[in-house]
């Protein structure tokens, strides 16, 4: 569950329009950083709508290359990016390294699709057709304090590069990453105001970006509810909207896989980030033949994941975000639960130990409910049918993956199960390459892969008539 709300602070905020950012491995405040008032949002607007146009009248290449001077800013900021998503978000050092480089990645790919963003020529009678992909103008993000730099920069990066400008709501617990990108923004000679971060509340910031008249589409990440109201709201102005929300993955593990492989990448398949992550395989769904011998090989790969310091290198699993999450997370699980469990720290920050359930029921909350934590769940299945019913038996489809050697089970499990993104003995998600997007109350839309900028775009028709 990623609603747009951050933890109620262990201190009072600083004023009543400022957010204080907390280290999650500690609970500590590090910042305070200004709400963006509803006022301040349709100033930033204005800014953006006159920046959007000027860089849109930019040749292509002038664009391309203002994008690429901003990847290469990122990347010789990465390690100071790196620390402080730790410090705000507490991952661990190495997820915070992969996100720097994906914002890096993404704008670079994105600038290779400027001067690739052709329309067509379209054969018909008496004339001349041709399309034209022109920007929509400025385009409002809101991004999740799960991933806070890469996934505000899916939506940024094909975004500007189509020619747009952007403003961009973080999560309140997450702002000081994309502050600092914005800041990169400028050095790297970006036209002020194209690219603006607006920190706030989502029931205020988030509420008057998602209204303004002069916001032309919204891309939103974050949970079901929140994106039903956004989506709502956006069908009033008929505005432009894609949503990536809730996930309730499975990972499904056939009694011919490699068994020693599956369990051994089981347990970062949904403890990476703590679990918070819309691509966790939260649903482990095993053969019933080989249940007992999965769980067997599974029970130490899960005890010996090492939970602890974000910043220390040998760490692979950090804190959760909040208190709130936290408190989420132990009233779902329960205090005592049957399965598996692992260590976590007992001092001060937001810990819970990497926890795999057993002995539940498909209808269970923890089997149905995004959990949004360090938490897996168990079940067995009869046969190939059984196991494309429990894999289907939930309200979202974003993500999944099967384990398999058999080829033609691959290929029919996979056509079978209703998600936007599979792996087949492999528990990848995201490559900036391809799509990425859900099916059912996972959302929207897709980001990323090579019509991500075209997600960007009005498509005008023209025809010239040669006639006499």
């Amino acid at each position: 569950m990623r609603d747009d709300v951050s933890a109620p602070p262990t201190a009072p905020p600083s004023a009543p329009d400022a957010h204080d950012i907390l280290d999650p491995s500690t609970g500590e405040r590090i910042a305070t950083v200004p709400a963006t008032t509803p006022a301040e949002v349709d100033a930033a607007v204005t800014r953006a709508a006159r920046a959007q146009r000027l860089w849109a009248a930019l040749a292509p290449a002038d664009r391309a290359r203002a994008l690429r001077r901003f990847a290469a800013a990122v990347d010789g900021a990465a390690e100071e990016l790196a620390l402080l998503e730790v410090q705000e978000a507490g991952h661990t050092i190495g997820t915070a390294r992969w996100e720097a480089a994906n914002v890096r990645d993404v704008l670079d790919f994105a600038a290779g699709g400027v001067e690739r963003l052709n329309g067509r020529q379209i054969p018909v009678p008496g004339g001349l057709d041709i399309t034209l992909l022109e920007p929509l103008g400025v385009i409002g993000v809101i991004a999740p304090w799960n991933y806070p730099m890469p996934i505000a920069f899916w939506a940024t990066a094909p975004a500007l590069a189509a020619g747009n400008a952007v403003l961009l709501k973080p999560a309140e617990t997450t702002p000081l990453t994309a502050l600092r990108l914005a800041g990169l923004a400028l050095a790297a000679g970006l036209p002020e105001g194209l690219f603006q971060v607006l920190p706030g509340a989502g029931p205020v910031t988030g509420t008057a970006l998602v209204d303004h008249p002069g916001v032309a589409k919204i891309v939103f990440t974050g949970s079901t509810r929140v994106g039903k109201e956004i989506m709502a709201r956006c069908a009033a102005r008929v505005k432009r909207v894609t949503l990536e929300l809730g996930g309730k993955s499975p990972n499904i593990v056939f009694a011919d896989a490699d068994l020693e492989a599956a369990a051994a990448a089981a347990p970062m398949s949904f403890l990476d980030n703590s679990g918070q992550d819309c691509c966790a395989r939260s649903r482990i769904l095993v053969q019933r033949s080989v249940y007992d011998r999965f769980l067997e090989l599974l029970a130490p790969a899960v005890e010996s994941v090492v939970v602890g310091d974000p910043r220390d290198e040998k760490t692979q699993m950090g804190p959760l975000i909040s208190r709130l999450q936290l408190d989420r997370v132990t009233s779902l699980v329960g205090p005592e639960p049957a399965g598996i469990r692992g260590s976590a720290p007992t001092g001060p920050g937001f810990w819970f130990p990497p926890t795999v359930l057993t002995g539940l029921a498909p209808d269970a909350p923890a089997v149905r409910e995004e959990i949004f934590g360090p938490v897996a769940a168990v079940l067995p299945f009869e046969d190939e049918e059984d196991a494309v019913r429990l894999a289907n038996d939930t309200a979202y489809g974003l993500s999944g993956s099967l384990w398999t050697r058999d080829l033609g089970r691959a290929v029919r499990v996979s056509r079978a199960v209703q998600a936007g993104n599979l792996s087949v003995n492999s528990h990848s998600s995201v490559r900036y390459w391809t799509p990425f997007g859900g099916y059912k109350q996972s959302g929207l839309g897709r980001e990323l892969g090579p019509d991500a900028l075209a997600a960007f775009t009005e498509t005008k028709n023209v025809f010239f008539s040669t006639e006499a």
